[in-house]
């Protein structure tokens, strides 16, 4: 699943702000062995929706964002997300509401299987 807003061959931004949240081998003091994320069908517009809206709230060139589903390796991204705008103070500022925007609403739930073999579904990512 991914969006993106703004012509960015064409940015003349100042400021960058990237968030990437990376899956670690922990959940609450419990060893994960294993991830999988499950879309459901209307996530990826939920996405874009998301990402216009934060996009209208801050003063930005350009953003985009991508969320991962299926299996995901130990310690790689299932969420990533950038933003251009002129200053990186703004940047930074949209870039952290557009990833806890998307947090809040997107339809995907993470199964993790943990090292004792129980295992336990988390609604959003």
């Amino acid at each position: 699943l991914q969006c993106k807003h703004g012509a960015c061959a064409e940015l003349q931004a100042a400021g960058c702000g990237s968030r990437i949240r990376a899956r670690y081998a922990t959940d609450h003091g419990r060893a994960v062995v294993s991830l999988t994320y499950e879309a459901h069908p209307t996530a990826q517009a939920v996405l874009n929706q998301v990402a216009a809206q934060v996009a209208a709230r801050h003063d930005v060139q350009a953003l985009a964002v991508a969320h991962r589903f299926g299996p995901i390796a130990i310690g790689e991204s299932a969420l990533v997300a950038a933003v251009a705008a002129t200053h990186r103070g703004d940047a930074f500022a949209a870039c952290i509401d557009l990833v806890d925007a998307v947090k809040e609403a997107i339809p995907v739930w993470k199964h993790q299987v943990f090292a004792d073999g129980t295992d336990e579904w988390v609604n959003c990512a």
